[in-house]
């Protein structure tokens, strides 16, 4: 209840132009109609003086900084690991829209693997990574896009790009202009998916492969000779980065099996959904902690 309340009062506060009504309520005008006709701070000053100009400026501000304050004093540290940034989701999937109706908040929770390990995207492999634990899986189908969300910073000047992921940054960029990426930093990441490590199955995986090693498999993309490598997962004979995102962890965790020396990766241009699939694959690859 205090969530819905805070959601409304958040509204109301954010949608509500101060100048407007401080202006029709003392002075029984109205303040798009007087000045430049703007609703703002400034407008007020200029045309009725500081007493009026003043406290529509303070709230103005206030706007500003109150729903931070609000989620500072509301949400807990542990939702946002420590950071002094919080991303919220909003899913489109009926059966998690119905979750969150049914307990009447917002919810926060890890992804359903182990940490550092290959993301599951059906209940399956959730199944799996948790084998012999006593969980509870809401099947809602495999997933559609497959790789994780698309992390963005706008909490300074610029929009930064912190996580690629299904929105691509081409979408970001006609829609906002200029977006900058940020360099992975693995002693401070300021965004899930940022340590060097991670997304990684069990074997080692090779990237941007051409030439079969022995006892290596391959995760294909585009049309590819296949031939010398143990086994094949095709992420997308058609070279589709879409169909390749959402088959990305189905292939990783397909290939990972002790009969093969590795995972063998084709080549994937970064357009699309590739800057995605490639940052996923590029962690997987990565050296891995002791």
């Amino acid at each position: 209840m205090l969530f819905a309340i805070l959601i409304v009062v958040g509204y109301l506060a954010g949608s509500i132009p101060a100048g407007y009504w401080l202006v029709r309520v003392a002075k029984g005008t109205d303040i798009r109609t007087v000045g430049s006709g703007n609703v703002g701070a400034t407008n007020v000053w200029r045309t009725y003086g500081r007493n009026y100009g003043l406290p529509v400026m303070l709230f103005d501000v206030a706007k500003g900084f109150v729903p931070a304050l609000v989620a500072t004093l509301t949400v807990s540290h542990l939702a946002g690991a420590g950071l002094d940034t919080l991303a919220v989701r909003q899913p489109a999937h009926p059966l998690a829209q119905a979750l969150l109706e049914a307990f009447g908040g917002p919810v926060v929770a890890p992804s359903a693997n182990r940490s550092g390990r290959v993301s599951p995207t059906t209940a399956e492999h959730v199944r799996a990574e948790f084998d012999g634990a006593d969980v509870q899986v809401l099947d809602g189908g495999p997933c559609a896009v497959g790789v994780e969300s698309t992390v963005l910073d706008l909490s300074g000047p610029d929009a930064v790009l912190l996580r690629p992921g299904g929105v691509p940054l081409e979408a970001l960029v006609a829609r906002l202009g200029a977006v900058t990426t940020h360099a992975t930093t693995p002693d401070a990441p300021r965004s899930p998916g940022q340590l060097l490590s991670h997304y990684a199955p069990t074997l080692p995986v090779r990237l941007s492969a051409t030439v079969p090693r022995p006892g290596e498999a391959l995760l294909s993309f585009g049309d590819v000779d296949p031939t010398g490598f143990a086994a094949v997962f095709a992420l997308s004979p058609s070279g589709d980065p879409v169909e390749a995102a959402a088959r990305l962890f189905a292939g990783l965790r397909a290939l990972d099996r002790p009969c093969f020396t590795a995972i063998a990766v084709s080549p994937i241009p970064d357009a699309g959904l590739g800057l995605a699939i490639n940052n996923r694959l590029g962690r997987a690859a990565a050296d891995r902690p002791d």
